[in-house]
């Protein structure tokens, strides 16, 4: 990965068909101060393109771009990782859709992704999921993950039926790629009663031996998978 400049601004390129969207996507980043956008781009093969010339830290990518609008985003997605994979992949979209998240993590979730689209003006959000993939790590909207869940439930019984609600809502924030504290402080409970709740579901999910927060998002994710 080409090292950043003296701080610690991430450097990003934007890819999506829709030029008021990339445009705003770009300045709110900028307007952080937190990124670089090194440049915005409208097709997946302009992104593949800037990502070889420019070595981002991570990119931004809508799903369907030219010139198909079928799922090209998630193809780049795929092709920037194991050609690039110091790079990390933000994907946008407009759905919760299950199939879409499926597509994008079939093979694997190191260093991806899966943002709703209106999660963009919660630019902690987004730079939250720059962070966590730039790093390696993975970050999935907790919409996609109760999606991810149903599909599991709709086609078998599953170790998901033994988990309590409150066990339910920690794996939603374990899948988004948080901390026991990080945890702890969204559901508004001590980071010991956390940590118990952690053990209990990958104990149930048959991961009792899975720690930190990339392998647990991993760990919970493939199971979601099937």
């Amino acid at each position: 990965m080409t090292a950043n400049p003296s701080d610690d601004r991430l450097r990003v390129v934007v890819a999506d068909d829709h030029y008021l969207v990339r445009e705003g996507v770009r300045r709110l980043l900028e307007a952080s101060g937190q990124v670089d956008v090194l440049d915005a781009v409208g097709t997946a093969s302009e992104l593949l393109e800037r990502v070889a010339a420019l070595e981002p830290d991570a990119v931004i990518t809508d799903i369907r771009m030219p010139p198909g609008h079928h799922m090209e985003g998630i193809e780049a997605a795929h092709r920037i990782r194991a050609e690039h994979p110091s790079v990390g992949v933000v994907v946008l979209s407009q759905h919760a859709d299950e199939s879409y998240a499926f597509e994008l993590l079939k093979h694997g979730t190191a260093g991806l992704a899966y943002l709703l689209k209106d999660r963009v003006g919660e630019l902690h959000e987004l730079l939250h999921a720059l962070r966590e993939v730039s790093a390696g790590r993975s970050s999935i909207d907790a919409r996609v993950i109760d999606a991810l869940v149903q599909r599991r439930v709709r086609r078998e019984t599953s170790g998901l039926e033994q988990l309590t609600p409150r066990e339910l809502d920690v794996l939603r924030e374990m899948a988004r790629g948080k901390s026991n504290p990080g945890i702890a402080a969204a559901l508004v409970l001590s980071e010991s009663a956390v940590e118990k709740h952690v053990s209990s579901i990958l104990t149930k999910l048959g991961r009792p031996d899975d720690h930190g927060v990339h392998r647990r998002v991993a760990a919970v994710l493939a199971f979601l998978q099937g």
